[in-house]
């Protein structure tokens, strides 16, 4: 075995798996989780999300457009506002388990190149599982803010969540 293996395996022998995310217990009614330290959004992001995801609005794409049509520069794609979002959110809210849905999400104002999104949730509803022991299905409504704290998306989001 060369030096690499027996680095690869003394790596993997000492390797200690965190229990990461929270549990279910953590989730009662009403609390609030302020996520991680935000998200500023570039011009790259923006480009690159609208064109891998074939949104080729030139408002998301040409500064000049947006700013004929009253804006100050190019606005963020809405979809990547709401993904920026609810990555933030997975660490604290989801990670032990699948997602079950959106609803009632809501673009409130626009994003526009260099904002930093920052955001909260708050626990709305957990519904322990008639027939998974140990499950339940938690609802959380999370809002997204920009660095004027101006509220800019919210939605309600559940998961299916395991102990």
């Amino acid at each position: 075995m060369n030096d690499q293996a027996n680095t690869k395996l003394d790596f993997l022998e000492k390797a200690v798996l965190w229990d990461k995310g929270n549990t279910i217990d953590a989730f009662d009614d009403g609390r609030v989780f302020y996520h991680h330290w935000g998200r500023s959004i570039n011009s790259g992001d923006n480009s690159l999300f609208s064109a891998l995801t074939q949104m080729y609005n030139p408002l998301y794409l040409n500064k000049e457009y947006a700013k004929a049509e009253g804006h100050p520069g190019c606005v963020v794609a809405p979809l990547l506002v709401f993904n920026t979002v609810l990555g933030m959110t997975v660490e604290d809210l989801s990670l032990r388990g699948p997602f079950v849905g959106i609803k009632d999400c809501k673009f409130l104002s626009p994003v526009y190149e260099s904002d930093t999104l920052t955001c909260r949730s708050a626990v709305l509803n957990k519904r322990y599982s008639e027939s998974k022991k140990g499950a339940a299905i938690v609802t959380w409504k999370t809002e997204g803010f920009n660095q004027s704290n101006e509220l800019v998306i919210e939605f309600v989001r559940s998961n299916f969540l395991v102990m």
